[in-house]
């Protein structure tokens, strides 16, 4: 059977269209009474409102587009995980666009996607501050996540300063005073927050060394650093994230390093993996759910016309385990 059509429903109900897609999209303007004679009449003769028209009446697209810079990286999977249940119970679905860690794709990716859908969630961008200023107000309704206060959107961020704040004090307990760290990507702000942290710690500690090794963000490049690790000298290592410290894990263990007897090595973002490596990882548990639904409340705060809470901050938490001990005597 044919499916029916808007013009048979306002025909039969003797309105006009547009009184038709008011009703059928919940518009409360129409009269009580003749919203019921038109949904009894679509109720009858099948009519329900396609998700295209509904867009068109409601000039909304019902989507909300989300850049991240690295879709392989199990943080950003969480994140996406709290915003797009989220945003799927107010009604709303996810466009996810993934720029693969190249910066100048970011404001291209940004301002396409925001053409086809109501608003955009930047995940952690790796842009230069001018520039992502520059680009908020180009897409806005936006989002950013990950980065610092915005003039032209609401912020929702980990305090990661705090989390390597709270990491190496652990490793201090332990008696660690010659650390390693290994950096991540060069433009992260979450990566700034951290030597940030790291130089504060210097400042107030003249019994502390830390050696920055540059490193990647997965399993491949803290890997590579294995040996530069060992030559350092260093008695514990942080990582950048839970999947470098994975690989360096990996490669020390295949070099007959016994960790943490030898060598301490902590993570950062309790991936789920982080718990069933060998040892288990000690690390900084972010909260990405957290911060991908926290991002959607402000969203849908700037699309339902309300006011978001400009910056809203989310604490690590220290995680302690198998891989870190007492410094070697």
């Amino acid at each position: 059977m044919p499916r029916a059509k808007i013009t048979e429903v306002a025909r039969e109900a003797r309105v006009s269209l547009s009184t038709v897609s008011r009703v059928m999209n919940g518009n409360p303007s129409v009269d009580a009474a003749l919203a019921e004679r038109v949904r009894e009449v679509a109720a009858r003769l099948g009519y329900t409102a396609s998700p295209l028209a509904r867009s068109l009446v409601l000039g909304r697209t019902q989507t909300i587009s989300v850049v991240i810079p690295d879709l392989a990286n199990p943080t950003f999977q969480a994140i996406l995980r709290g915003l797009s249940h989220a945003a799927a119970k107010d009604g709303y679905h996810v466009l996810i666009s993934d720029t693969e860690e190249r910066v100048e794709h970011e404001k291209e990716v940004a301002a396409t996607t925001r053409q086809r859908t109501d608003g955009v969630i930047l995940c952690a961008p790796r842009l230069p501050q001018d520039d992502l200023t520059a680009l908020l107000p180009a897409i806005a309704p936006a989002v950013v996540i990950n980065r610092g206060p915005q003039r032209h959107a609401p912020a929702v961020a980990a305090d990661y300063g705090m989390a390597i704040t709270g990491l190496i004090d652990h490793l201090r307990g332990l008696g660690h005073h010659r650390l390693a760290f290994l950096s991540g990507t060069v433009l992260s702000a979450s990566g700034e927050a951290r030597r940030r942290a790291i130089d504060a710690a210097l400042d107030a500690d003249a019994g502390l060394q830390i050696i920055e090794i540059p490193a990647g963000v997965d399993f491949d490049s803290g890997a590579a650093v294995a040996p530069a690790v060992i030559d350092s000298a260093a008695t514990a290592v942080l990582a950048f994230n839970d999947l470098v410290a994975m690989g360096l894990l990996s490669a020390v263990a295949a070099r007959g390093i016994r960790v943490p007897e030898q060598l301490s090595i902590v993570g950062f973002d309790d991936i789920p993996f982080a718990a069933y490596t060998s040892p288990p990882l000690t690390t900084a548990a972010v909260p990405a759910a957290d911060l991908g639904r926290s991002a959607w409340t402000a969203m849908h705060a700037l699309l339902s016309g309300a006011e978001p809470v400009a910056t809203e901050t989310l604490i690590p938490a220290v995680v302690v385990r198998g891989s870190t001990g007492p410094a070697p005597g």
